[in-house]
């Protein structure tokens, strides 16, 4: 076993020698595991979800480095001019890709400013969805049906950025038609009972109802209310079906378009047979 850790690979490099390398990677593979873990509990309940993420990933990757560093030091690789080495092609890289540092700098703002988090539901130009992650040059979205995006950061800090979840509550909003021989009084009185018995909908700000405008075929009523933005979107989908429902149990029923058409040839006719007769 000794021969063989012994035996030349290249120049002088040995068996023996790589088999420390591997070790020294593997080793620090696993201190920065456990480092990031302890790091996450450590923070969890004093910084936001998106900054610990960020700090872990930095241990991380700096471990590596000084294990990658280890490595090449002990196979007798000079780390001055891979320094050098490493200038110019960062330099390269650079001019050659000069949104990776506006990226850089938006991902650094966005950090800073927190406009959205990760698990927000966010709508950022034509693409909405849920917040997954935040890097540094980019951030990943999930959207709604089940697609991940990822946009630079420079687009999402140079955006307009809806965030549908960042208040505690959301109003939701319905027109409601109802026919012109209803009780449009009782129509909302009938929904303002609905509303304030349902355990969602909050009482402050209060709930809004009343007449918005006398339609071609209907009274259309307008109907305002809010809810905790957790649970908007169920209690806005769950109180439409109620208030049909509850509309129809009282007689008031939500008319179809109606359009009264006059023939004025066959009207005519009529007169004129009037006349002779």
């Amino acid at each position: 076993m000794t021969d063989l850790l012994s035996v030349t690979v290249y120049e002088n490099i040995t068996v023996g020698d790589l088999v420390e390398a591997l070790l020294i990677i593997i080793g620090a593979v696993i201190i920065a595991k456990i480092a990031t873990i302890n790091l996450r509990r450590l923070l969890k309940e004093r910084m936001a979800k998106e900054h610990v993420e960020l700090l872990c990933k930095a241990l991380k990757y700096l471990i590596l480095f000084v294990a990658f560093v280890a490595v090449l030091q002990m196979f007798g690789i000079s780390m001055s001019g891979l320094l050098v080495a490493s200038g110019f092609l960062g330099m390269a890289i650079g001019f050659a890709s000069k949104s990776a540092i506006g990226n850089l700098i938006s991902g650094l703002f966005l950090m800073v400013e927190r406009p959205i988090k990760i698990g927000d539901a966010i709508e950022i130009g034509s693409i909405s969805g849920v917040v997954k992650d935040i890097h540094i040059l980019s951030t990943i979205i999930r959207t709604w049906d089940g697609l991940y995006v990822r946009i630079p950061n420079e687009r999402v800090f140079t955006s307009n950025i809806t965030n549908y979840v960042a208040h505690p509550v959301r109003r939701f909003e319905y027109v409601i038609g109802i026919r012109y021989q209803d009780d449009a009084e009782k129509a909302v009185k009938i929904v303002e009972n609905l509303l304030s018995s349902h355990p969602f909908v909050l009482k402050n700000p209060a709930p809004q109802i009343f007449v918005n405008e006398l339609a071609d075929s209907s009274v259309n009523l307008v109907v305002k209310a809010w809810a905790p933005t957790q649970v908007w979107y169920a209690t806005k989908t769950e109180l439409l079906w109620k208030i049909k429902k509850v509309l129809e149990e009282n007689g008031i029923e939500i008319p179809f378009p109606q359009r009264v058409v006059w023939f004025a040839n066959e009207l005519e006719t009529k007169v004129k047979g009037g006349r002779k007769r």
